[in-house]
């Protein structure tokens, strides 16, 4: 894969996070909670959002290694439950809101593509990709296990002790990461792979 397929790969990664981060920010500031619109992250610039490490350079890295399924994550955007309306419930829309944003965009971009094929041939597909790499970080983040935005959603409906045991996790940060990409993701990714395939063949029809 020369530079230039590289560049455009982590262009569409930075869009697709931008969106995906401000899509939590436009949640939470929905629900009653306006810390991530103080902290100015109730924005699309993607300066605001992006990580050196988990946007750039760990995308980059998958790239180049030719890994099936790249993922890659913003700046978390703060929130504060005890401001957001519907206590753990509101905590899961929030967390929902980032996945969904970028399966609405593969869906609208899939859609485009089924009107007029050829824009799936355009710029070297470049269109195709964007609905490939939405979906991988849809399917990604939806997945329950911290700190990934799924675990909100069992986090909200967790016994407590689970909940507890998934918060002492995540307060791990970087470590966190760490297992996820060292001991997890070579065991899930062929899964991964397979539901993006499966589900962009079919919005593209194919």
């Amino acid at each position: 894969m020369n530079i230039l397929e590289i560049i455009r790969l982590l262009f569409i990664y930075v869009v697709a996070l931008t969106v995906h981060e401000y899509s939590h920010a436009w949640m939470g500031n929905y629900l009653g909670d306006p810390t991530a619109k103080h902290q100015g992250r109730l924005t699309l610039n993607p300066v605001a959002h992006i990580d050196p490490f988990t946007t750039l350079a760990l995308p980059f890295l998958l790239i180049l290694i030719g890994s099936p399924i790249v993922f890659g994550a913003a700046r978390p955007v703060p929130f504060n439950p005890y401001m957001v309306r519907g206590g753990k419930r509101g905590a899961a829309l929030i967390a929902l809101a980032g996945p969904m944003s970028n399966l609405i965009m593969a869906f609208m971009v899939a859609a485009l593509v089924r009107l007029n094929p050829t824009f799936g041939l355009a710029g070297d597909g470049l269109l195709i990709s964007f609905i490939l790499i939405n979906l991988a970080l849809a399917f990604f983040n939806l997945l329950p296990i911290p700190p990934l935005d799924g675990s909100r959603v069992v986090f909200a409906f967790a016994p407590k002790p689970v909940a507890l045991a998934m918060e002492k996790f995540e307060q791990t940060g970087p470590l966190a990461l760490l297992v996820i990409f060292l001991v997890l993701f070579p065991v899930i990714s062929p899964f991964l792979q397979s539901v993006v395939k499966g589900t962009a063949g079919f919005l593209l029809g194919a």
